[in-house]
């Protein structure tokens, strides 16, 4: 079910007041500052930046490596655009973990609510689905994007894809390689974009580690978030389910209390398992792997239905009807998700009632290892934030911003990542664009 943005503004105060002052939808006139700022990284948090920074009235360059820009926005919104969640933002702020009360200072300044604002702006509307997830109203990506291009270089930021960043030339000038050759360019404030380490094939391959840390930029090690994880399936599963979607369920850590999950999804791989349900909890799971070796998960087949109910239902007359039969009539489960109930090497016990019931609310899943971080939806770690001011200048490079995911923090899916990416670009944009000398 969709239902319309509501009008309701639950972001905190003085937003308004932000946006009102910077103009940063209509910069087009804006009357220069003689402050040049270039934007390395034509990611979201990038783009951000760069209009920001106009909009404050600064020259702007944006370069980005790849022939064309937020190839990985692109990607990310073919199944429909999850711009951000329309959820409290007390309750928002929580998802970013540790980095809640950095992060919660970018919301201050741009957040869910003035990212639904920018998309109007740009002709879009959103809308909010079932789960609280926000969408524009058509669900594309590219629509949204081509008018936001369309916008930003009319406001005048020079855009040059195909650029890459090679470090510094010996006069300090920030280097470039592209088809055309070799370019040089100097400004006054230099906002870095450059993405985290997941799906380096658009774009996000970080390469900037090494000339930052070079630098004495404290970088964090790049694990993989959002991520899928590994775990043995037998090789009857793998035939015929490896693949299959697992709806209507419930995940929790086995060392977790057992209060109610939320009901979600996953995907059975040949690998393991991933999806959004798993997504939500990749931090812990990745955390007690890398502590203990392995991480017990336990799913809930049945999440609306208790163990007893459950127990009372299998103890029915079951004839001559098989195992999985009498399973399918009871419950209703069957296909993927039978497949894992009787992914047991004590599958003749299951024919009790009661063990059958057992396993269906709590089946265990031993994962062993995450998959590899260039399949991941994103990256944890990064440039730590310890290591920028509130304004995300590095300390050990005044001068120079960062943004978006290069930065070290992680949160789940469902609009979260790229809400904290559209507003550090914000904060950057704004930020180098005001600097004094």
């Amino acid at each position: 079910m969709i239902q319309r943005e509501s009008k309701g503004d639950d972001a905190l105060p003085g937003i308004g007041d932000h946006l009102a002052g910077l103009n940063p939808w209509n910069c087009i006139d804006v009357t220069g500052s003689g402050r040049r700022v270039l934007v390395i990284g034509g990611g979201p948090a990038g783009l951000m930046a760069a209009e920001c920074a106009r909009a404050c009235g600064a020259d702007v360059d944006l370069c980005e490596q790849l022939p064309s820009v937020a190839r990985k926005f692109l990607i990310a919104g073919k199944g429909g655009l999850n711009l951000t969640h329309s959820e409290a933002l007390v309750d928002f702020v929580a998802r970013y973990r540790e980095r809640a009360p950095q992060i919660g200072e970018w919301l201050r300044h741009f957040g869910p609510k003035a990212l639904r604002e920018w998309a109007r702006a740009l002709g879009h509307e959103t809308v909010i689905g079932s789960s609280g997830r926000v969408f524009p109203a058509d669900f594309k990506a590219g629509p949204l994007l081509r008018a936001w291009l369309r916008r930003i270089r009319a406001s005048g930021v020079r855009v040059h894809c195909g650029w890459r960043w090679n470090g510094w030339d010996e006069a300090g000038h920030w280097r470039f390689e592209s088809t055309g050759g070799a370019h040089a360019l100097n400004a006054d404030a230099v906002v870095l974009a450059l993405g985290g380490g997941s799906w380096s094939r658009l774009g996000a391959d970080a390469r900037w580690r090494a000339p930052l840390a070079a630098r004495g930029v404290d970088i964090a090690p790049l694990r993989a978030a959002n991520c899928g994880f590994e775990c043995a399936w037998s090789e009857r599963l793998l035939e015929r389910h490896a693949g299959a979607p697992i709806k209507g369920v419930s995940l929790r850590l086995a060392d977790t209390a057992s209060a109610e999950a939320p009901i979600g999804e996953f995907v059975l791989t040949r690998h393991g398992i991933e999806g959004s349900a798993v997504y939500a909890l990749a931090a812990e799971l990745r955390e007690r792997i890398a502590r203990d070796g392995h991480a017990e998960l336990l799913l809930d087949l049945a999440p609306r239905r208790s163990q007893a109910q459950l127990t009372d239902t299998l103890k029915r007359e079951r004839g001559k009807r098989t195992l999985a039969e009498h399973l399918r009539r009871c419950t209703g489960i069957d296909g993927a998700r039978a497949a894992l109930v009787f992914e047991s090497p004590e599958r003749a016990a299951l024919a009790d009632p009661a063990r059958m019931a057992a396993r269906i609310k709590s089946l265990s899943l031993r994962l062993t290892a995450t998959r590899p971080l260039d399949e991941a939806i994103s990256s944890a770690g990064g440039v730590r934030l310890e290591a920028l001011t509130e304004a995300l200048e590095l300390r050990a490079l005044p001068g120079v911003w960062c943004a978006g995911e290069m930065l070290d923090w992680e949160a789940p899916t469902g609009g979260y990542l790229l809400t904290a990416c559209f507003a550090s670009g914000w904060i950057a944009g704004h930020a180098a664009a005001k600097a004094r000398p």
